[in-house]
C-alpha cells in the first residue's frame, strides 16, 4: 500500500509547485499593474492568483485586493478583503482604519464603531486617529439623520442610466448634459470606460435613451473630462479634463479647463489659470451672478483630502486667486461637488460631516452671517455615495448615487419634494420704457416688445402711454427683452431670475405674489450715441481673447439690430508706457475689433477702427491692474444714420 501511495503523493506535490508558481507569478503581475495605478488589472491577477490557490499569501493577496479596490474608490467592495487580511495577520495602521471605514460605507454601523473603537487602541497615525476620532463623533447621529422626517420622492431615471457610471448631471436650456464612462479608451484604475460628456432633452424619452456626444470640439478620446458649468447666458463652460488613474512619470491629474461657445459650436478648450499643475482641481460651479466659481481641490492648504474652493471674477471676467471655504464647510475627510441654487443656498457632498455612508449630500445657508449646515435625509442619502444635485424647479431636480438597487455603477435620479407645506410665489416682471427727454427721462410710448427665453418669443406687447408691459418669470430662467420703436436705436436687455427666489422659510402665505421692475432706456437713433463695451485686452497684446469676443458677438447682434446705423470702435489703453507706443497699440486693437466684427459679416463701411492711446482714461490714477484693466476698454459710437 504504501508503495502504491508513493507516486500519488509525487504527483500532488509537483502539481501543488506548479499551481504555487502559477499563483505567484499572477500575484506578482497584479503587484506590477497596483504599483503602475492600473487596479483594476491589478485586482483581476490578485483575484486569479486566489482562485488558482486559496491558501497562497492569504495576509498579502487579500490586503491587495482590498487596497486596489479603497485606491480606486470601491470602498463598499474593498470590506471583505481588509477583513480576510486582518484575519490573516495584517496589522498595518491604515488596514485596520480602511476596514472600519469600509463598513461603514456597507452601512454596517455597530462593527464599525466597534473596528474604529479598536483601531484607536493602536493608532499610529495622526492623521487617522483625528478622521477615526471623528467618524466615531459622527456615527452616533445616523440614527437622527435617518430618522428626520423628509417629503422627499427619488426614483433612478431608468433609459439614460448603463451599467457604466453616469453622474454629475446639469441643465442647459432643454438638455440635460452629464458625465459617463463611455469612451472606447478603458480607465485602468477601476476598469470602466473613460468618461466624457453627453447630453439628452429632458422631454424626450428616446433622447434619454439614446443620448449624444456634448460636443466634438470638448471631446478627447485619451483622458477623462467631466462634470461642466455654463454661464447663464450659455456663452462659455468650466468643466474638468485630466486624470487617467495611473502613476506615469509625467502624468497630468485633473485640471479646469474654459470653452466658449461662437459661431453655434464649442471652441477647443483652454486651461484655467486658476488650476494647480501638483493638484486634482474639478466639479466647477458658478454662483447665481457668475462672479463666483466654487471647485473642488485637492491642493496644498486645504483641511483634508479635497475641499471646496472658491475665486472671484474680476471686471474683464478673469477669475483670481482661490481661497479656502474654510472648516464650517471643509472637514478632514472629502468635500466635493458643489452646487449654487436659484435661492444662493450652497449644495455639496461630504464623506467629513456626519451621514449615512461616504458622500452625502449637504446643504449650507447661511443667516445673520452663522453658517448652517443640514444633511438632506433619506432618501436623498443612502449608504453608497450621494452626490452632484442639480434642481430643475423649487421642488424638483437630479442628483448621482451608486446606492443600491440602481443599474450598476453611478446612476442618475429624479428627486421631487412632496412637502404639503410648501408654499408658492407667482413672479412677474413689470417694465416701462424711457429715453432722455429735454428736462431728463421720459417715458417712451409706442414701443414694441419681445421677451425671449434663449432665442424664443414667449411674450410680445406694444407700449401705450405709459410705456408699461409685463410678464410672467420663472425661478432660475433667463429671459431677454428686446425693445424697438422707429427712429430710436433697437435694444437688448438681459434679465436673469437667478439669485431673486424668496426663500421658504420667509413665505408666510401659501401663494405669494412678487414683481420685479425694470427700465428699459432707448436711445435716440442719431450720432453721438456712445456705448461702453466690456472688451478688454491682455497687457501690450492686441488679440481678441475669447471673453472679448463673446461682447464682440453682442455688439454684431447690435449692428443687425439697427441696419441703418455706423458706428466708431474706439480702443483705449492703460498709461504703463509712452503716448507713442499706446496711441499705435490702441489702433491696432480697434483694428482687431472691426476686422471681427466684419468677419461676422458686419459690412466694412459700417464700421470706422479709431485708437485714442491713452488720452481718455476711464481711471486716472490707476495703481491694480483690474483699474488698468478698465483703462485697457473698447467703446463704440454711433457716428451715422442711413436715412
Amino acid at each position: 500500500m504504501m508503495r502504491k501511495s508513493i507516486p500519488f503523493l509525487f504527483v500532488a506535490s509537483v502539481l501543488l509547485f506548479f499551481g504555487c508558481n502559477s499563483a505567484q507569478q499572477l500575484y506578482k503581475k497584479g503587484v506590477k499593474q497596483m504599483r503602475a495605478g492600473r487596479y483594476q488589472p491589478a485586482i483581476d491577477y490578485f483575484s486569479k492568483a486566489k482562485a488558482k490557490n486559496p491558501g497562497f499569501k492569504p495576509l498579502e493577496v487579500n490586503s491587495a485586493i482590498a487596497s486596489s479596490y479603497w485606491r480606486s474608490n470601491r470602498i463598499r467592495e474593498a470590506e471583505p478583503f481588509y477583513k480576510d487580511a486582518i484575519a490573516a495577520g495584517n496589522r498595518e495602521d491604515s488596514v485596520k482604519f480602511n476596514y472600519a471605514y469600509a463598513l461603514k460605507a456597507n452601512g454596517k454601523y455597530p462593527e464599525a464603531q466597534a473596528a474604529f473603537q479598536d483601531y484607536m487602541k493602536s493608532a499610529k497615525s495622526l492623521r487617522l486617529r483625528a478622521l477615526a476620532k471623528r467618524e466615531l463623533e459622527n456615527l452616533p447621529e445616523i440614527d437622527k439623520i435617518a430618522g428626520q422626517k423628509t417629503f422627499y420622492e427619488v426614483r433612478n431615471m431608468g433609459g439614460i442610466n448603463t451599467p457604466a457610471a453616469e453622474f454629475s448631471p446639469v441643465l442647459q436650456g432643454d438638455n440635460m448634459v452629464f458625465t459617463a464612462s463611455r469612451k472606447d479608451r478603458v480607465y485602468e484604475s477601476n476598469g470602466l470606460g473613460l468618461v466624457g460628456l453627453y447630453k439628452a432633452k429632458l422631454n424626450d424619452s428616446a433622447s434619454l435613451k439614446n443620448p449624444e456626444l456634448f460636443s466634438d470640439k470638448v471631446f478627447d478620446a485619451n483622458v477623462n473630462e467631466g462634470t461642466p458649468t455654463f454661464s447663464k447666458d450659455g456663452r462659455f463652460m468650466i468643466f474638468a479634463r485630466g486624470n487617467l488613474g495611473g502613476r506615469t512619470r509625467g502624468a497630468k491629474d485633473m485640471d479646469l479647463y474654459i470653452s466658449y461657445f461662437r459661431d453655434n459650436q464649442w471652441t477647443t478648450p483652454e486651461i484655467m489659470l486658476i488650476s494647480d499643475p501638483e493638484a486634482w482641481d474639478a466639479q466647477p460651479t458658478l454662483s447665481t451672478d457668475g462672479k463666483t466659481l466654487y471647485f473642488a481641490s485637492n491642493r496644498a492648504g486645504g483641511l483634508g483630502g479635497t475641499d471646496l474652493w472658491r475665486a472671484t471674477a474680476d471686471a474683464s471676467g478673469r477669475f483670481g486667486k482661490p481661497t479656502n471655504m474654510g472648516n464650517k464647510i471643509n472637514t478632514p475627510g472629502n468635500d466635493m461637488f458643489p452646487y449654487v441654487s436659484d435661492d444662493g443656498k450652497l449644495y455639496f457632498a461630504s464623506d467629513g460631516h456626519p451621514g449615512l455612508g461616504r458622500l452625502d449630500m449637504f446643504v449650507a445657508t447661511r443667516k445673520a452671517g452663522e453658517i448652517n449646515l443640514y444633511n438632506l435625509g433619506v432618501p436623498m442619502n443612502s449608504t453608497g455615495d450621494d452626490f452632484g444635485i442639480v434642481f430643475r424647479s423649487p421642488t424638483m431636480g437630479y442628483f448621482s448615487s451608486n446606492r443600491d438597487g440602481g443599474m450598476g455603477d453611478d446612476d442618475i435620479y429624479l428627486f421631487e419634494d412632496k412637502n404639503p407645506g410648501y408654499k408658492i410665489v407667482n413672479y412677474y416682471l413689470a417694465g416701462v420704457t424711457v429715453t432722455k427727454g429735454a428736462v431728463g427721462e421720459q417715458i417712451l410710448a409706442n414701443t414694441k416688445i419681445q421677451f425671449l427665453e434663449g432665442d424664443k418669443v414667449i411674450g410680445e406687447t406694444t407700449t401705450k402711454d405709459d410705456g408699461a408691459f409685463k410678464f410672467r418669470v420663472q425661478e432660475g430662467k433667463n429671459y431677454t427683452i428686446v425693445a424697438a420703436k422707429p427712429d430710436y436705436l433697437t435694444r437688448r436687455e438681459g434679465w436673469s431670475m437667478s439669485g431673486r427666489s424668496i426663500p421658504q422659510e420667509l413665505l408666510v402665505k401659501p401663494i405669494t405674489d412678487t414683481t420685479f421692475n425694470v427700465r428699459v432706456p432707448l436711445d435716440p437713433e442719431e450720432k453721438g450715441v456712445t456705448l461702453v463695451l466690456n472688451i478688454y485686452y491682455d497687457l501690450d497684446k492686441d488679440n481678441i481673447r475669447p471673453d472679448a469676443a463673446i461682447e464682440l458677438d453682442r455688439v454684431v447682434q447690435f449692428m443687425n439690430d439697427n441696419p441703418r446705423i455706423s458706428v466708431e470702435l474706439g480702443s483705449h489703453t492703460d498709461a504703463r508706457a509712452d503716448d507713442n507706443y499706446n496711441m499705435d497699440l490702441s489702433q491696432r486693437r480697434a483694428n482687431s475689433a472691426v476686422q471681427y466684427l466684419v468677419s461676422k459679416g458686419i459690412g466694412s463701411g459700417r464700421i470706422t477702427a479709431k485708437g485714442y492711446g491713452e488720452t481718455v482714461l476711464l481711471v486716472k490714477d490707476a495703481e491694480t491692474e483690474e483699474e488698468h484693466q478698465q483703462n485697457r476698454r473698447t467703446e463704440i459710437r454711433v457716428v451715422g444714420v442711413q436715412k
